[in-house]
């Protein structure tokens, strides 16, 4: 009997290599987008006047396109995570098939229950296959008593189930990194936005208004990609973190129900 698995979504290395895609990415957007010169007036985007947002967010500073590198990673591995689990979670809705493995095992149909889980194709037909095809080994092996099948299946549930939860929350750590960075880093654009307002209010004479109006553009634009970066970030998360729970939740059910049915007619 062989454990299998489904795909872990991206390797160590190609999660490294896609985190620094998307802060170029964000470098890349900042410079050419951002700063298209039809942003602004005739002076152009370092010293003339934004015209539309694209142009204020460019007047954002430099923290800018470290956000937006953020904010675009965020959403690769949303998008990487939902495939992911999505192909965690199997064909059909998991309770009907909860249910009907249940259904299956009471009527002793073991192999139309492991053929249910290979048309699953999920972690949770993967590790209800692996308790399923132990019972059939043990139930015609003489050698054990009935408590040590009991802890052979069980052995085999835990040993299937984790198998597939480390990549059923790969990547998580990635996200909810994000939002921890994405308001830090939004902080550290706003802060030094103010320096520069303040520093123009303090300038002696007459106040530099453009200055002024640079600096707290800065410190707003930063605010602003920060948080969004940031809810963005908490809400896959959760998101995720949900989904993984209620696929956890039903592994531990259907492997419940495959336990108790040989503690109750197994020999």
């Amino acid at each position: 009997m062989s454990n299998k698995k489904t795909s872990g979504g991206f390797p160590l290395i190609v999660s490294a290599i896609a985190i620094v895609i998307c802060l170029v990415i964000g470098i890349v957007v900042y410079k050419f987008v951002l700063g298209d010169p039809a942003n602004f007036d005739a002076e152009g985007p370092e010293k003339g006047h934004p015209h539309n947002f694209f142009g204020i967010m460019y007047k954002g500073g430099f923290i800018v396109p470290i956000l937006l590198g953020t904010l675009f990673t965020v959403l690769c591995f949303f998008f990487e995570r939902l495939i992911t689990i999505q192909k965690a979670n199997g064909a059909g809705n998991t309770d009907k098939f909860v249910s009907k493995i249940k259904e299956l095992i009471a009527a002793k149909d073991f192999d139309g229950a492991i053929a249910a889980c290979d048309k699953q194709k999920g972690s949770l037909g993967n590790v209800v296959r692996e308790g399923l095809m132990k019972y059939q080994f043990v139930q015609n092996d003489n050698t054990m008593d009935k408590e040590a099948k009991v802890a052979a299946i069980s052995k085999a549930l835990e040993e299937a189930t984790a198998l597939e939860l480390p990549m059923l929350s790969k990547n998580l750590s990635v996200i909810s990194t994000c939002a921890s960075i994405g308001t830090l880093v939004g902080l550290i654009g706003t802060v030094v936005g103010m320096i520069r307002a303040f520093g123009a209010l303090a300038a002696a004479g007459t106040p530099d208004t453009a200055a002024l109006a640079t600096g707290i553009s800065e410190a707003l634009v930063n605010t602003l990609v920060g948080i969004l970066s940031s809810a963005l970030a908490i809400i896959f998360y959760n998101f995720f973190s949900n989904r993984v729970d209620q696929i956890t939740y039903a592994m531990d059910e259907a492997g419940f129900s495959i336990i108790q049915e040989f503690q109750t007619s197994g020999k």
